[in-house]
């Protein structure tokens, strides 16, 4: 401040009005670009409204942290109005026949590629062509989506990413399509699946992640389906276990996650032949073997590459560039792709997280000298799949939820949770709804406003989403077409005992799964619970004290009813 210049007084009134009139002479955000914009107007058309950007940081020393932030939709008042009311109305339960599903949320739907570019073209105009190609592409489904009446699905707004994808896409020799096998259609784009192997002539294979967690019979026709509609598509079969140090349990899901790695080797050598030495890669598995657990390595040692100034710009593919196999991993979100990065290098040099989009750009490991890995962040695909499943797919995360009921009724309308959750029906209700269900639970896990002590149900309703999301006893998965009526037939192929020696579950085990299949949909190895939240689930969005506080659920006894400890004491 000058000297012999007295201070004037600044009020807080005088700070808004100046915000206010900074906002004002701002003017509109750049196309989806935009920070949350207000949604009051609940006449607005969704498809006019800005993109969301989830978990938004303010800017810091003039960077866009945001950059790679995920972007979805927002839904106006009205629409989370009639949200709220959809949770009061009455369940409706579906037989497991509604549980089948293909690939029809796929139906006529593509996907944003690099548009037509040149060894001349510059960089500002590749990126003039890429704004503009990918403007026209959304319009494009908006024009689509009123035409036929029909809701766009949620699906990623952020050029940014999608560039990333379009990055490892070219670079890449061999792609890594991940799904998590309880929703295997719901992540299987078929037009990426088209776009990989007949217009940029590459090879792919297909990783079941999650294994663990869905029956035997489930993941044995789940392949069949994928081997009659995509013949040349390898299915490999995977599961990642991070157990903590010196654990039993943590040692067996080790060796499990690497045969899976193993098994993914063997069918890039298929494709590969003589072309590349993958000897060496071939040995660091064997040697890892031997070890009972992922090592933990810091990304300051140099074996973990990431850029901090990404380049995207287009890039010209050569097979098998200077003899290196190059791997690229890619998927939806919350499929497990670093972990199963993590499994293949053997040790931990990938971030993991519970919350979707948590990768932001792709990353390059080397396994070895001649075997290079890239990690493409998760991508929600347009589809025409309802927002409420999204959100049991992890693709939308669910602390960003405002409104859950929808996703819950959707939930308890395939899954019995009042008989899993051992819920007795509140006072104030005649039948069961989602907004009862989260009641029941908020009674009975202690969820109670601070001041009226009222139930906390938006708090119930995303714990019990978390809980289906991480696989802790609340299992929800799909069959594929026609697996009810040949249900008997898949529980006896030859190849359930393969399924279920790799899953590593003990006869008795598996009786009961089938005895509580039809009822509850609940599937999952509990003996080592604690462990398992760390192992394919590493991506979902759950508290840590919420799961803390559920500690009781989560580690029950082999040796009793997986559901016994819900009771109240």
């Amino acid at each position: 401040m000058p000297q012999n210049r007295r201070k004037v007084p600044f009020s807080g009134k005088k700070k808004k009005d100046q915000l206010l009139q900074k906002r004002t002479t701002k003017g509109p955000p750049k196309y989806l670009r935009s920070t949350q914009e207000s949604y009051e107007d609940s006449d607005a058309p969704e498809t006019a409204s800005a993109a969301r950007k989830l978990m938004e940081q303010p800017h810091s020393h003039g960077k866009n942290v945001n950059r790679y932030n995920l972007q979805f939709y927002q839904e106006s008042k009205k629409q989370l109005d009639l949200m709220k009311q959809e949770g009061f109305k009455p369940l409706q339960a579906l037989s497991p026949q509604e549980r089948e599903i293909d690939d029809r949320f796929f139906k006529d739907s593509s996907f944003p590629v690099r548009p037509a570019w040149s060894l001349d073209s510059s960089k500002e105009q590749l990126d003039r062509n890429e704004n503009r190609y990918f403007r026209e592409y959304v319009e494009e489904l908006q024009r689509q989506q009123r035409a036929s009446n029909q809701e766009l699905s949620l699906f990623e707004l952020n050029l940014e990413t999608w560039r990333q994808l379009w990055r490892v896409l070219e670079f890449s020799d061999i792609l890594l399509i991940i799904v998590d096998v309880r929703y295997a259609t719901l992540m299987f784009p078929p037009a990426l699946y088209d776009y990989v192997v007949k217009t940029l002539k590459k090879d792919a294979i297909l990783v079941f992640n999650k294994v663990d967690l869905v029956p035997p019979e489930v993941v044995v026709a789940w392949r069949h389906y994928f081997h009659e509609r995509y013949p040349e598509l390898s299915v490999i079969l995977f599961t990642s276990t991070l157990g903590r140090k010196g654990g039993h349990r943590g040692a067996r899901g080790h060796s499990r996650s690497l045969e899976g790695v193993y098994n993914i080797y063997r069918a890039c050598q298929a494709y590969v032949q003589n072309e590349v030495d993958l000897s060496a890669w071939e040995q660091k598995i064997r040697e890892d073997m031997e070890s009972e657990q992922l090592d933990i390595l810091d990304a300051e040692t140099g074996e973990l590459k990431i850029s901090s100034n990404i380049d995207t710009t287009p890039h010209e593919h050569v097979k098998y560039r200077n003899g290196v196999l190059t791997i690229g991993c890619i998927g939806f979100p919350n499929v497990g792709k670093s972990s199963l990065i993590n499994a293949m290098k053997g040790r931990k040099v990938v971030s993991v997280s519970r919350t979707p989009g948590h990768t932001k750009h792709f990353q390059t490991i080397f396994l070895t000298p001649l075997v290079r890995l890239c990690d493409c962040p998760g991508l929600v695909f347009p589809s025409s799949t309802p927002k409420c499943l999204q959100v049991l797919l992890g693709s939308f995360p669910i602390s960003q939820l405002q409104v859950p009921y929808r996703s819950l009724k959707f939930l308890a309308e395939h899954v019995n949770l009042p008989h899993l959750l051992k819920l007795h029906l509140p006072e104030d209700y005649d039948e069961w709804s989602a907004v009862a269900i989260a009641d029941a639970w908020a009674y009975k896990r202690g969820f109670l406003t601070a001041k009226a002590a009222r139930p906390d149900r938006y708090r119930a309703a995303n714990h019990i989403l978390r809980m289906c999301l991480a696989g802790q006893q609340l299992v929800l998965c799909f069959y594929p077409p026609g697996f009810d009526a040949q249900r008997s037939k898949w529980l006896e192929h030859p190849e359930v005992a393969e399924v279920r020696k790799y899953q590593e579950i003990d006869e008795p085990m598996a009786a009961v799964n089938e005895a509580n299949e039809d009822t509850s949909s609940v599937y999952s190895d509990t003996g080592d619970s604690e462990d398992d939240l760390s192992s394919s689930n590493d991506e979902t969005n759950a508290d840590d004290d919420e799961c803390a506080a559920s500690g009781p659920i989560a580690t029950p006894s082999r040796s009793r009813n997986v559901f016994a400890l819900l009771e109240d004491d």
